[in-house]
């Protein structure tokens, strides 16, 4: 049935083409007027500090101070070679400051980089290809393979439309896009076409957003900097007091003041710790050169003595915790639930086909996303063949995931009959509200998903209908589906993570989950993986409705949060450092990085994190 589908689907992929010309976007002079008045799409440039002001900020340290005046005098005696050497080693470190300095804003310059492509626009009834900084609110775009989107829109007409968004979300899955999706500044069509409606353009994109939150975090010290600022500011003052006082004796007692400020200079820098920072670095340096035989790069040097102190590791489950590699274990349908690995025969008792195969038609002809590669899979290992109902299927529409509605549904129709299938599959409360139950059904509903995420499996419940062709114009919810069942998939824990969990207790390190998940499976997981307080949890929603006292209180004892978005992961940081916390924070996506930022030591993760992280 499926490569059916896939040919007839592929052939009139062919024939389909977007409708451009039916667009005439902005004029000219429309998108000159907003371009004055809504400014460029760009992201602000980070305050830089300039060279005078930065190397204000090296030479006010004491040592630099010392160097300096000893500089100066030995000008005056007119021994030049000693001045010149002096002056040259703060003019190293300096310019070794500066570009350091410069290295710190990368993170905001790239999401520059990434906000401010070329794009292809309709303007005047033609198209045009422009600098992406001059795109502006309601523009049309013309968006095809390989493009990276330069602002926020909204979908108006898509074509097999893939999007990788993982530099926002860190996901690698391409996600499927279509009428009435949204697409994000700074991600990238990877597959077929689409038509967009610019609704935001540079700070007000999601981009946009997340620059700002990352100008208004600054870097803190370590416990270390902190310590051996204090100390050297001590000592510093000791020394240049004693400074003043031979300076004052010697000039009396020997009326020769040019030396005395020479002497007294001297005994100050020799009292002075400027071999402590040294030192620091050179054992810094010495532990980043180790972990990165653990193919573990440092960017911040300082980061290496803090991870000796921390003592909150916060860390995603999916990918991290676990393999990223989903396979189907349990089925649910009618009244009877299956374990899929128990099931000897070949092929699945009768009353499962349905719900596999409207799993299977709900999810993309060549899945990317790993539990629609496992529905898919199971599908045609275990379905007959040759009973399936539906040989012969036109694609018709796509009803997309949103943020109101987690589910997708996707329409059918075959040549035969006037009769349009739709499958939908999605989140088990979407698909219960999809069904319109009732109070009874939805609790016993309830009950059946929590049995499942209490095996630790992720939960997708799917459903049916069959009706004339609908209004693809309305919403989900109108379209008249019948249950079918739910789908449990596991996602087996990384063999290393119990040992490694085991080993950051026994370094005094306490370890926080922190998934999308459903809590069950979250819990399930935690058990198995050895985590502390297995069935403490707190949710998103719960997590959305406390003041910051009750989070900094609850969080004392809680290990689990479930249903976290990661806009929610920097609130959370704040929480554990007014705890007193020394936290290390995971991630990988754009949407991460103010987390990471925030967090005393931010971990980005794989090959495939994003530059800004």
């Amino acid at each position: 049935m499926l490569q059916n589908i896939e040919e007839k689907s592929s052939g009139n992929a062919v024939h389909n083409q977007l409708k451009s010309q039916s667009f005439t976007g902005l004029s000219e002079t429309e998108a000159a007027t907003r371009l004055v008045t809504e400014g460029y799409n760009e992201i602000p440039a980070s305050v830089r500090k300039g060279f005078f002001s930065t190397a204000v900020d090296v030479i006010r340290e004491p040592m630099f101070l010392l160097l300096f005046a000893c500089g100066a005098v030995y000008m005056v005696l007119g021994d030049v070679q000693e001045a010149l050497m002096l002056l040259a080693f703060v003019f190293f470190v300096v310019a070794l400051t500066l570009y350091q300095e410069r290295k710190t804003e990368h993170a905001l310059e790239a999401l520059r980089d990434l906000s401010s492509p070329r794009a292809l626009v309709i303007r005047d009834g033609s198209e045009r290809r422009i600098a992406g900084r001059e795109v502006v609110r309601d523009d049309i775009l013309i968006l095809s393979e390989g493009d990276r989107i330069p602002a926020d829109a909204e979908i108006l007409q898509s074509l097999n439309l893939l999007v990788d968004e993982s530099l926002l979300t860190g996901e690698s899955v391409p996600v499927s896009k279509s009428e009435e999706n949204f697409m994000y500044s700074g991600t990238m069509v990877v597959q077929g076409q689409g038509i967009a409606r610019v609704y935001a353009t540079g700070v007000k994109t999601e981009l946009g957003k997340i620059s700002k939150i990352l100008q208004t975090l600054s870097q803190e010290e370590t416990l270390l900097q902190k310590e051996t600022s204090q100390w050297v500011r001590i000592l510093s003052i000791l020394g240049i007091s004693l400074c003043f006082l031979v300076i004052t004796f010697f000039g009396i007692l020997h009326a020769d003041w040019l030396n005395g400020v020479l002497t007294g200079i001297t005994l100050a820098m020799a009292i002075l710790p400027e071999e402590l920072p040294v030192v620091l670095v050179i054992f810094l340096a010495m532990g980043a050169w180790r972990i990165s035989k653990k193919q573990v790069l440092t960017r911040k040097m300082p980061a290496i003595e803090t991870l000796g102190a921390t003592s909150v590791l916060c860390v995603d489950k999916t990918g991290t915790l676990t393999m990223n590699r989903m396979s189907v274990k349990k089925l649910f349908s009618g009244e009877d639930f299956i374990d899929v690995d128990k099931t000897l025969s070949a092929t699945l008792p009768e009353k499962f086909h349905a719900l596999l195969e409207f799993g299977t038609l709900a999810s993309q002809l060549n899945p990317f996303d790993p539990m629609e590669k496992a529905i898919k899979m199971l599908a045609d290992q275990r379905l007959d063949q040759q009973k399936l109902i539906h040989q012969q299927l036109d694609f018709l529409h796509e009803f997309p995931l949103s943020k109101e509605q987690l589910s997708v549904s996707r329409a059918w129709k075959s040549p035969e009959s006037d009769t349009c299938i739709i499958a939908a599959k999605g989140a088990p409360e979407a698909i219960i509200n999809l069904c319109h139950f009732d109070e009874e059904q939805t609790a016993r509903m309830t009950k059946l998903i929590e049995v499942m995420a209490d095996e630790g499996l992720r939960i997708l419940g799917v459903a049916s209908a069959y009706c004339p062709t609908p209004d693809f114009a309305g919403k989900q919810h109108d379209i008249p589906f019948e249950f079918l069942g739910f789908i449990g998939l596991s996602d087996p824990v990384r063999s290393s993570v119990p040992s490694a969990l085991a080993e950051c207790y026994k370094a005094g390190i306490r370890i926080v989950m922190i998934t999308g998940d459903y809590a069950g499976t979250a819990c399930t997981i935690a058990r198995q993986i050895g985590l502390k307080n297995p069935d403490l949890f707190i949710t998103g929603p719960e997590f959305q409705t406390m003041t910051d006292q009750e989070l900094q209180e609850r969080i004392k004892n809680v290990n689990i949060f479930a249903r976290v978005v990661p806009e929610q992961k920097l609130r959370l940081v704040h929480a554990f450092k007014a705890n007193n916390e020394i936290v290390a924070m995971t991630g990988d996506g754009v949407n991460d990085a103010p987390a990471l930022k925030a967090a005393n030591i931010g971990l980005a993760m794989g090959a495939r994190g994003s530059d800004v992280a």
